[in-house]
C-alpha cells in the first residue's frame, strides 16, 4: 500500500486535474438523470394494481388521473375551460357532464347520480375528471399539471396523486440546493471546532463534494432515482464519509512527527494505513446499504445502490484527491492551524469505566422500553399528509373531500365478458358498501335510466376497449386507512363473484399492497442488514462474542430512537423504519468497531482489563464524538428546513440516531468490554493476557506480583 501511496503524491497535481474534469461528465450525467416522485411506482410490477396500471396505458391509453374543481364559471364557460384542457398536450380525455349529456339540458334534469356526482352540494363548483396519456408522475402528466392550473388559474383545484407529485417535484427542485448548503455549513462548522486547522474543512467538503457529484451523475446509468434518494444521498453522504478524511488527515499529521522533513513521505505513509482502516470500516456502512437492495418494494434498491456507490466514491476521494489537495495546499493549512479546541477526555474515560456497573444497569433498564417503543410505533402511509396545508394539491384534496364527499377515487377493471346485467348487479352491490360516494361506470349510466343509443361513442370508448370495462368508485375513507384498506377488501370479494380477473386498482388499493410488502421487507432486510454486519465484524475482530455486543449496542440505540415516537405519540413514515435502522446500524458501527478494535490491542499487549478499556475509551471517545456530531449536522439542519415531512422526518430521526448511537458507544460499550472481557478473551482469537491475580481486591501480573513482593 505504501507503493500506492508513493504513487498518488508522485502524481498529486494529475490526480487533481483529473479529478477536477471527471466533474464535468458527471454534471451532465446528474443534470440528464430522471426524478421519480412517484412513491408507488416501485411495487413490485407482478401485483394485480401495477398489472391494472399496465392494462388502463394499453388498453385504454390512460394512466394518471385527477379530479379537477372548478368555482364559479358558467357551464358554457366551464365547457370551454373543458376544451382547453383536453388539448393539453399530455392529457388523453376530459369527462365532465356534458360528456353524457348535451350541455342544452339542463342539469337539475339529469339522473341524481350523474347530477351528484359533477356538481358540489351547493352548487358552488363543478367536477371534471381528467384522464392523462402516461403514468401518474411521467415527466409529462407533471407538465400537463402545471398546463391546467395556468388555464383556470385562481378557479381551479387539481387534487390527485398527479397533483400531489408535482407540488413535491417544485418543493423538492427549490430545496435540494439547501439542503447541501446548510449541510455543508454545519458540518464545516463541526471541523472548523474539532480539527486543528481552520482551512483544513474547507479541503474535507471540497473532496467530499467530488464524490458526491461522482455518486449522483453516475446515477444516469439507472436512468432515474426517486426524489427521496436525490435529496438524501448528498446530506448522507457527506454525513457517513466524512470520517474518512478525518482518519487520512490524523494520519497524516502523526506521520509528519516521524518525518518532519519530508511531507511526501508522510503522506504516503498515511493513505497506506488510511487505506486498510477505511477500507475495513466502510465494508459494514456498504453492506448496510446493500442490504436494502433485497426489498421488494424497490425504492430500497434505488436508495442501497446509490448509498453503496457513494461510500465507494468516498472511499476512493480519500485516498486519491484529498491527499492532492492537502499537499499542494499544505503550507496555507498549516498557517491556519490553531490549538485542539476540544478539551482531553483523559478523565471523561476514567469516571466511565469506574461506574462501568452502572451504565450496564441503565442499559438494562431501558431495554425493554425500548425495544416495545421501536415496534409499537404509530406508521402512516400517505406522504401527502405531512405536506404543506396550504399547497395547491392538499387544498384541492380538502376541497374534494369535503364538497364531493371523495377521499379517495379507485379504479376497477372487468372483463368485457361480464355481461351488462352482472355488472350492474356488481355496481349496485359497490354502491351500498359504507363510505362508497358514487360508482361510474357504461352500464351503470345505462341502468340509470338513460338510453343506451343517446351515449355518445366518446363516452363509450372512454369507459370500455376491447377486453375490459372501466368502472370509477369514490370512497368517502382517506388512504392508507384502515377503513379504506376494509372498504378495498369488501370490493375485491364482491368483484371476485362475477369476475376473478377483474383488477381494484388506484392510490388506495396500491397503497395497501404497499403496507403489506414494507411490512414483510421490514423483516427480510433487518435480518440481512444485522447479518452481513455481524459477519464484517467476525472476520474483522476475528471474535465469536465482539460482534454479538457490538451488534447489540448499536441496536439498542436504534430501539431507542425509533421508541422515541412511540411514547410522544408521533407517527413515523412506513419507509423510516427500515431506512433508519439500516442507515444507523451502517454508519454508526464504526463508532463500535473503532473502539473495540484498540481494546483488543491493549489486552493483547497484556494490559489489564480496566487499563485496556480505559485507553481505548480515552483514545476513541474524540472521533467518535466528531463522527457523530459531523453526522448530526448533516442530516439535522435540513430536517429543520425541510418542508416535505417525509424528508424533514428521516434527517430528524437520523440526525437523532447518531446522537444516541455516540452516547450509547461512548458510555455502554467499555461498560460491556469490561464485564464481558473474560468471555471476550476467550472467544477472540489474538487476545492472549498476561495471567492475573487477585490480592486483597487489587489485580496484579506476574511481573507485577514479583515487583510488589520485592519492594
Amino acid at each position: 500500500m505504501v507503493r500506492f501511496g508513493n504513487f498518488i503524491v508522485k502524481h498529486r497535481v494529475l490526480i487533481l486535474i483529473i479529478g477536477i474534469l471527471l466533474l464535468i461528465p458527471c454534471a451532465i450525467g446528474y443534470i440528464n438523470t430522471r426524478t421519480n416522485y412517484d412513491i408507488l411506482s416501485y411495487l413490485p410490477g407482478d401485483i394485480k394494481t401495477m398489472q391494472g396500471q399496465d392494462i388502463l396505458m394499453d388498453e385504454f391509453g390512460k394512466g394518471g388521473f385527477s379530479m379537477v374543481m372548478i368555482d364559479g364559471m358558467s357551464d358554457k364557460k366551464v365547457a370551454e375551460t373543458k376544451q382547453k384542457i383536453e388539448a393539453v398536450e399530455g392529457v388523453a380525455s376530459v369527462v365532465w357532464y356534458d360528456t353524457v349529456a348535451d350541455i342544452s339540458l339542463p342539469k337539475e334534469v339529469l339522473p341524481d347520480k350523474i347530477y351528484d356526482f359533477f356538481n358540489s352540494a351547493d352548487g358552488s363548483s363543478t367536477l371534471m375528471i381528467v384522464f392523462f396519456d402516461d403514468t401518474t408522475a411521467a415527466d409529462r402528466t407533471l407538465a400537463a399539471v402545471d398546463s391546467i392550473r395556468e388555464i383556470a388559474d385562481k378557479q381551479c383545484f387539481l387534487s390527485g396523486m398527479s397533483a400531489i407529485n408535482d407540488d413535491m417535484k417544485i418543493i423538492a427542485e427549490s430545496e435540494t440546493v439547501m439542503y447541501v448548503i446548510i449541510a455543508v455549513l454545519l458540518v464545516s462548522l463541526v471541523l472548523a471546532l474539532s480539527m486543528d486547522s481552520f482551512l483544513i474543512p474547507v479541503f474535507f467538503m471540497l473532496s467530499v463534494g467530488m464524490a458526491v457529484v461522482y455518486n449522483l451523475g453516475t446515477n444516469i446509468i439507472a436512468g432515474e432515482i426517486s426524489f427521496l434518494t436525490k435529496a438524501l444521498a448528498a446530506v448522507l453522504q457527506l454525513g457517513v464519509t466524512m470520517d474518512y478524511s478525518i482518519f487520512l488527515y490524523h494520519s497524516y499529521l502523526e506521520n509528519k512527527e516521524k518525518y518532519p522533513e519530508d511531507n511526501h513521505k508522510a503522506m504516503a505513509e498515511a493513505i497506506a494505513g488510511t487505506i486498510v482502516s477505511v477500507v475495513g470500516s466502510s465494508i459494514t456502512t456498504v453492506a448496510g446499504f446493500l442490504a436494502m437492495c433485497f426489498m421488494s418494494f424497490t425504492l430500497g434498491l434505488d436508495i442501497g445502490i446509490v448509498m453503496a456507490k457513494g461510500v465507494v466514491f468516498g472511499v476512493i476521494c480519500c485516498v486519491t484527491v484529498l491527499p492532492s489537495m492537502i499537499l499542494i495546499f499544505d503550507k496555507a493549512i498549516t498557517k491556519t492551524r490553531h490549538k485542539d479546541l476540544l478539551p482531553s477526555m483523559d478523565g471523561a474515560a476514567k469516571f466511565i469505566v469506574k461506574h462501568a456497573g452502572l451504565f450496564v444497569t441503565i442499559f438494562f433498564v431501558l431495554l425493554s422500553p425500548a425495544i416495545y417503543g421501536n415496534f409499537h410505533n404509530d406508521v402512516y402511509y400517505k406522504l401527502d399528509s405531512t405536506l404543506p396545508a396550504d399547497l395547491d394539491s392538499v387544498v384541492a384534496n380538502t376541497k374534494l373531500k369535503e364538497e364531493y364527499g371523495m377521499n379517495s377515487t379507485h379504479v376497477l377493471l372487468v372483463s368485457t365478458d361480464v355481461s351488462a346485467k352482472d355488472t350492474r348487479f356488481m355496481c349496485d352491490e359497490i354502491e351500498k358498501l359504507d363510505g362508497v360516494s358514487m360508482v361510474l361506470g357504461l352500464d351503470s349510466l345505462v341502468g340509470s335510466k338513460i338510453p343506451v343509443e343517446i351515449i355518445p361513442d366518446s363516452v363509450t370508448e372512454l369507459l370500455e376497449s376491447d377486453n375490459w370495462k372501466l368502472i370509477m368508485i369514490g370512497s368517502e375513507y382517506e388512504v392508507a386507512s384502515d377503513a379504506v384498506n376494509d372498504q378495498c377488501v369488501a370490493i375485491e370479494n364482491i368483484i371476485e363473484k362475477y369476475d376473478k380477473s377483474a383488477m381494484l386498482i388506484g392510490e388506495a388499493p396500491a397503497t395497501k399492497d404497499l403496507i403489506e410488502i414494507t411490512n414483510r421487507d421490514f423483516k427480510v432486510v433487518n435480518f440481512l442488514s444485522i447479518g452481513a454486519i455481524f459477519v464484517i465484524i467476525f472476520f474483522v475482530l476475528k471474535s465469536i462474542s465482539l460482534p454479538v455486543i457490538l451488534v447489540a449496542v448499536i441496536e439498542f440505540a436504534i430501539f431507542i430512537n425509533m421508541g422515541i415516537p412511540t411514547y410522544t405519540h408521533t407517527k413515523v413514515a412506513f419507509i423510516a423504519s427500515i431506512v433508519i435502522g439500516t442507515i444507523q446500524l451502517g454508519a454508526t458501527v464504526d463508532y463500535a468497531i473503532l473502539m473495540t478494535t484498540r481494546y483488543k490491542l491493549e489486552r493483547s499487549l497484556g494490559r489489564e482489563k480496566h487499563e485496556a478499556v480505559t485507553t481505548a475509551l480515552a483514545t476513541s471517545i474524540k472521533s467518535v464524538m466528531v463522527s457523530a456530531l459531523g453526522f448530526f449536522a448533516a442530516t439535522f439542519g435540513v430536517g429543520l428546513y425541510s418542508d416535505i415531512g417525509l424528508i424533514s422526518e428521516l434527517c430528524i430521526l437520523l440526525a437523532r440516531g447518531a446522537i444516541i448511537s455516540m452516547f450509547t458507544v461512548i458510555l455502554a460499550l467499555p461498560s460491556f468490554l469490561l464485564a464481558l472481557d473474560k468471555l471476550i478473551c476467550a472467544t477472540t482469537i489474538g487476545i492472549k493476557p498476561k495471567k492475573v491475580y487477585n490480592v486483597k481486591n487489587k489485580e496484579y501480573t506476574s511481573n507485577e506480583m514479583r515487583s510488589e513482593a520485592r519492594s
